[in-house]
């Protein structure tokens, strides 16, 4: 089944750039739209697939557009679009709901990369980039969420794996089990922390001091 995008960004020419290179990927681009307000809209009128996110955009900016369709009860894939360095409350957007993040400047692949990743139901479009993110915006001294229940030694391993944007088969490589065991650890990772993907496991991870 094709993949159905809606894009939301203030600027024509990064809609114009986003949705060519969607489309000659397979994509379905079925709206775009200037404004947070407008994004929500045709969010819920036109239920896509992924919605790819921009943050500083007029009436309502990308953070607060991220929560309000978080709340729907099929809310889309929403894929954050930063330029990384100015917008650090991105990290906001991921706690609202938002399955990922891309940055602008990003390139094609990348681009692509993250719309599958949504789609497929991934939250990482690119290991390096989440852990660069993830860095850049870690309190180690904010109140970390305590779980509900302790994690294991093992599962505390696979946590900070993610949290170094380590693929479940590089997981498995690393700590010598097999990919379906990581994926049970990370199933009772993400009950135990109230965790919906796995930038907020990651986010967890840096925010508990789990990384260094």
């Amino acid at each position: 089944m094709t993949t159905r995008v809606l894009l939301a960004d203030d600027q024509e020419m990064v809609r114009t750039g986003f949705r060519l290179i969607l489309s000659a990927e397979g994509f379905e681009v079925v709206g775009e739209a200037g404004t947070g307000v407008d994004a929500v809209r045709l969010a819920r009128e036109l239920r896509p697939d992924v919605v790819l996110m921009d943050i500083r955009m007029p009436e309502l900016d990308g953070l607060e557009a991220t929560r309000q369709l978080g709340t729907d009860p099929q809310p889309p894939r929403i894929v954050v679009v930063t330029t990384f360095d100015l917008d650090e409350y991105v990290y906001g957007a991921l706690r609202a709901g938002a399955c990922g993040f891309l940055l602008k400047d990003a390139g094609p692949r990348l681009l692509v990369e993250a719309v599958r990743a949504a789609a497929a139901g991934d939250a990482l479009v690119s290991p390096s980039v989440t852990v660069r993110l993830l860095e850049h915006l870690a309190q180690p001294a904010r109140q970390a969420a305590t779980p509900s229940d302790p994690l294991s030694p093992r599962e505390l391993d696979v946590v900070r794996a993610v949290a170094r944007g380590r693929t479940n088969a590089e997981i498995a490589a690393e700590l010598f089990v097999s990919l379906s065991t990581v994926k049970t650890h990370l199933a009772n990772v993400h009950t135990k922390l109230a965790a919906r993907n796995r930038v907020e496991v990651a986010a967890w991870a840096w925010e508990n001091g789990q990384v260094r």
